[in-house]
């Protein structure tokens, strides 16, 4: 008998009123929900392998005990790449003939050579990473990387390396060896990685939560239908069992074929290393296959969880309605949300100002204002959704539009369908937008800094040779400068605030920065080039002048060593100096290589992380974006689709189907192509009190285009598969 009632599911499936967009709808869902599953296990398994190769590759100190062990000489410094974040160079050297290598690393580079992770090599390509630290000698395996697309890169310094401090004596690497080193650790993960329960929140929350309310859409899609023949089972006698094996055989089939389809998107991860698009993450196979097991369970899970839903849903629809009309107090209660919608949305983007520099109030006035928006929104929407629904009714009266009478008439009378279609739309992108602000205001380390670095000059470079450097190996960096560049150097006042600040260099260095070059000192009152003007800006305090002195590379070089002197390097065109070819040099003339970079360039680089990671909420976003906008489209469908049997004598009065597609094109596409734009509206205003006092906080313009698109696309698809099911339901009525 349990067979046979579920055999009833599915063929009552098959024949139902939109038994094909119910078996597409579920197949979907399960799909994603199963993703999504299988992706929390997929970020556990990374966060995993990561802490265990960071452990495997942390090195230990000598000690006492140890001393008369093999050792290697250990020095980690960092390096950037042009726009993106800092990585790890670590010098190494022999300390004994038998010296241990750190993971990945299967020889000794020798004097002068470099042995790089893939991801840099990939990633420098255009700086001519492969030879800016010497010599490649190899690269680094993945069992001494983070993950695959790691930045990493272990030099052994031409010169050797000495005992000394800075530099340490190690004897090992991980647990094993003994007692890992605090601080001597490579790589930048842990000071840069989010902790991993924020990463499994973003997918909770921005993918799973979702793709299960497109589960739920999906399961009452057609409900009308089931609920007709659970009251012929209830009045045949059967039982709730016996309802309950009929619901589970209806939907088990498409949510078994959606959830097995994630399986070979698992293997894949299993199988090979995957590039995240548009992030550029990578992923490690082999993180997949020893801690991602679980997400081959994910599959099993989501039937269970859809024929659960589906059981509940069958059941709590059998209960009994109330038969009492619904007074005016509904409709009443309604206008007083949708009058305090506009107050709730002024409270949400301005409230937070009168808490002034008080963080603590801001986000609380602002998250009340948010509530109040999304508390108030619908009511406010389907107000207004019924009035627009009238208009439409007399337009298309008036002009013989068949299709927006018909869709004019349903809205102003049924708002509360097209009313969530457009809050759906409305409240995901306030959601995607939230995150976002939120992500750039703990991102944002100094949001001053930032307004004026944008307007920074790129065209000078300040070299900061890392360790003490003596005069000879400055001199001779001076000699590996490219060719048109040249250098200056610039020396603060004695006493800060009072006396000049001495700027020595060429003639031709100095007339590229119009100054005088004359052979006896002169003085200048005000700058007149810009990258000057930025040199000064940042590298100097107080100053009454500045004092212009003709100097050639040795005297430079005499002077770049002293205290607060800072050496900067120019083009004599006035051109952007090349960054990659002075890096290089650095390493060839330096034992620790210099930072090259333009002023105040660091106070970006802090930032860099967070402004990578929030490249995951877009994504996440989007797609969540995609998949609740899918959920809310197939609502639509479903609640057009109720009214295809009544529709269907149209055909004879209208002479053909062209009727199912404007009235669909009214009822959907319309509503959501209108939500997209004012969603964004919205969503960008009531973000905007997110921004700590003095930062200004925009919406990027590419990814609200984005979202927009992924609606209308959405929309479009939603719309005209409505409009051929509705015609199909149609052509059958005739028939």
């Amino acid at each position: 008998m349990s067979l046979r009632l579920l055999r009833i599911g599915r063929d009552a499936g098959r024949r139902s009123d939109a038994a094909g967009t119910r078996v597409a709808a579920l197949a979907l869902a399960a799909f994603t929900v199963a993703l999504c599953l299988g992706l929390l296990s997929l970020v556990h398994a990374s966060y995993v392998g990561k802490e265990l190769r960071r452990d495997a590759r942390t090195p230990v100190g000598q000690t006492e005990r140890s001393r008369d062990a093999r050792a290697t000489l250990w020095l980690v410094g960092s390096d950037t790449l042009k726009g993106r974040r800092s990585f790890s160079v670590v010098h190494i050297a022999p300390h004994t003939p038998d010296a241990p290598l750190p993971p990945g690393v299967d020889h000794w580079p020798g004097p002068g050579e470099a042995v790089l992770s893939p991801g840099l090599l990939e990633a420098g390509a255009a700086e001519g990473i492969a030879g800016r630290y010497g010599r490649l000698s190899g690269t680094i395996g993945q069992e001494g990387l983070d993950d695959p697309g790691e930045w990493l890169a272990y030099v052994r310094p031409a010169k050797g390396m000495k005992a000394e401090a800075p530099i340490e004596v190690v004897v090992g690497f991980g647990p094993e060896a003994g007692v890992p080193a605090e601080g001597l650790q490579p790589g930048t993960g842990r000071d840069d990685d989010k902790p991993e329960w924020m990463f499994q929140g973003l997918v909770l929350g921005l993918l799973l939560v979702p793709s299960l309310l497109l589960l739920f859409t999906a399961l009452r899609a057609g409900a009308d239908g089931r609920d007709r023949r659970g009251a012929l089972v209830d009045a045949l006698g059967g039982l709730r069992r016996d309802r309950a094996l009929i619901a589970v055989g209806e939907a088990v089939r498409p949510v078994a074929w959606g959830a097995l389809a994630s399986i070979p998107f698992f293997a894949m991860a299993a199988l090979v290393d995957v590039r995240v698009p548009f992030v550029g993450y990578v992923t490690s196979s082999a993180d997949v296959r020893q801690h991602g097991w679980p997400a081959l369970l994910s599959p099993v899970v989501v039937m269970v969880t859809a024929s659960a839903l589906a059981v509940i849903g069958d059941q709590s629809a059998g209960r009994a309605e109330g038969t009492r009309p619904a007074g005016a107090g509904r409709s009443r209660r309604q206008r007083y949300l949708a009058f305090l919608c506009p107050p709730a949305v002024l409270l949400a983007s301005r409230g937070p100002e009168l808490a002034g520099d008080d963080t603590q109030y801001r986000a609380w006035i602002s998250w009340i204002g948010l509530a109040l928006v999304v508390l108030t929104l619908p009511a406010a929407v389907a107000v207004v959704v019924a009035g627009l629904g009238g208009r439409l009714e007399r337009i298309g009266r008036q002009r013989g539009w068949a299709g927006a009478l018909i869709a004019g008439r349903r809205i102003s009378h049924h708002p509360a369908a097209t009313a969530r279609l457009v809050t759906g739309v409305t409240v995901a992108l306030i959601v995607l937008v939230q995150a976002l602000a939120w992500q750039a205001m703990f991102g944002t380390y100094h949001a001053k800094m930032e307004e004026v670095l944008s307007t920074t000059n790129r065209n000078v470079a300040e070299i900061g040779p890392r360790g003490t450097v003596s005069t000879g190996e400055t001199a001779a960096y001076l000699e590996f400068l490219p060719e048109d560049h040249v250098p200056v150097v610039l020396a603060p006042p004695r006493t800060a605030g009072d006396g000049p600040i001495t700027i020595s260099g060429g003639c031709a260095a100095l007339e590229s920065l119009l100054l005088p070059c004359s052979p006896a000192p002169a003085r200048v009152d005000v700058a007149l080039d810009r990258r000057l003007q930025q040199l000064l800006h940042w590298n100097t305090e107080g100053g009454t002048y500045l004092k212009v002195v003709r100097a050639d590379h040795a005297a430079l070089a005499e002077s770049a060593v002293r205290g607060a002197n800072t050496l900067a390097v120019v083009r004599a065109d006035g051109g952007v100096p090349a960054v990659a070819a002075l890096k290089e040099a650095s390493y060839r003339a330096y034992p620790r290589g210099a930072q090259v970079r333009f002023p105040g360039e660091e106070w970006l680089t802090d930032g860099v992380p967070d402004r990578d990671q929030g490249r995951w909420i877009r994504l996440f976003g989007v797609l969540g974006t995609g998949i609740l906008v899918l959920a809310v489209g197939l609502s639509g469908k479903a609640e057009f689709l109720r009214q295809g049997r009544a529709l269907a004598p149209l055909t004879v009065l209208t002479g053909g189907h062209r009727v199912f597609r404007s009235s669909a094109a009214w009822s959907i596409v319309a509503p959501l192509a209108l939500a997209a734009p004012a969603g964004c509206v919205v969503a960008a205003w009531t973000a905007r009190p997110v921004a700590r006092p003095g930062m200004t906080y925009y919406v990027p313009g590419g990814l609200m285009a984005t979202a927009v698109t992924v609606v209308l696309a959405v929309s479009v698809a939603m719309g005209m598969w409505a409009a051929r099911t509705a015609g199909r339901q149609a052509r059958g009525w005739r028939a």
